[in-house]
């Protein structure tokens, strides 16, 4: 899976999530939540997740 479409998963299973509580800024919130797990899976990377990788999902994330 690419970065972008990494990106694009976590940030799609958020907005569900947020849609199902009825949040009111879907999409920043959504957002701002998937960048917290992208600097969560950095914080506590391993030799079998590369920093490089949910670097470039972090930016993709960005971009939305």
């Amino acid at each position: 899976m690419t970065p972008a479409e990494k990106a694009k998963e976590l940030l799609d299973k958020y907005k569900e999530q947020m849609i199902e509580n009825e949040a009111y800024f879907v999409n920043s919130g959504a957002k701002h939540c998937a960048l917290i797990a992208v600097d969560e899976i950095l914080s506590i990377a391993s030799h079998y997740v590369t920093v490089e990788y949910w670097n470039e999902v972090k930016q993709e994330i960005q971009k939305l």
